[in-house]
């Protein structure tokens, strides 16, 4: 009996086997890559140092013909501090923008007068701002960049008695130039991103009239020829740009 019984059920394990429907494997689905979108509006903060390389030349006239006298070069440095706001938008790989930059700053420096050994002519570089254009291309969140456009720079120019320390005379100017640069951004959050940007700012050359001081009469008329180099680090928060994603 037992064994018609194990006959039996290895009789009907292969019929029940064969009714039972084929194992279906699913396949994991592909990996989604993140595109990370550069386009819209940002606004960010930056902080970092510059150097302003300086020459003054002083103009005088003897017997009615101009001259000029070099007066020496300084480099007036320090730090830079503010903000920048533009837009950007992206075409494939390519990104095009514009931004305007304003920065306090407190570059400074001085060089006793060629000229003049007692006098010591100092430059102090009170704010710089930028507007200008940009085109970079992007690798997913990392973006590469350069840039050019109109700067313009607070100034104050000061002579000093070198015996004493005490200013004589003073001159002030709002100056603009050209200035063209490069930076590295990097997209680290969906609308925040990181980067550090350089500036090469051309000045060219300024005739400033100086007065005494308090307040007193001219003193002199000296060129200032100028450039200046800055480097910032930058952070930015973006909207109007989604992370978008690619299959």
């Amino acid at each position: 009996m037992l064994g018609a019984t194990t006959s039996l059920a290895l009789g009907f394990a292969p019929a029940i086997a064969a009714d039972l429907p084929a194992r279906t494997f699913t396949k994991a689905p592909a990996m989604i890559a993140t595109i990370y979108d550069w386009s819209g509006f940002y606004l960010g903060l930056n902080a970092g140092g510059g150097s302003a390389r300086t020459c003054w030349t002083n103009n005088v006239s003897l017997a009615g013909v101009p001259a000029t006298n070099a007066e020496g070069c300084h480099d007036a440095a320090g730090a830079l501090a503010g903000g920048q706001i533009g837009y950007r938008w992206q075409a494939g790989s390519w990104v095009f923008g514009v931004e305007g930059q304003g920065n306090w700053a407190n570059l400074k420096g001085s060089n006793t007068s060629q000229l003049a050994p007692a006098v010591t002519n100092q430059t102090k570089v009170n704010g710089v701002g930028l507007l200008t254009g940009q085109i970079g291309y992007a690798w997913n969140n990392v973006l590469w960049y350069v840039k050019g456009g109109a700067a313009v720079a607070s100034e104050k120019y000061n002579g000093i008695a070198t015996a004493t320390g005490t200013a004589f005379d003073q001159a002030s100017a709002t100056r603009w130039g050209a200035t063209v640069g490069t930076g590295v951004e990097v997209g680290f959050a969906k609308n925040w991103s990181v980067g550090a940007e350089y500036e090469h700012i051309f000045m060219g050359n300024k005739a400033l009239n100086f007065s005494g001081l308090p307040a007193g009469a001219a003193t002199r008329t000296d060129t200032v020829g100028q450039d200046v180099d800055m480097a910032t680090v930058r952070v930015n928060y973006r909207w109007g740009g989604p992370v978008v994603s690619k299959h």
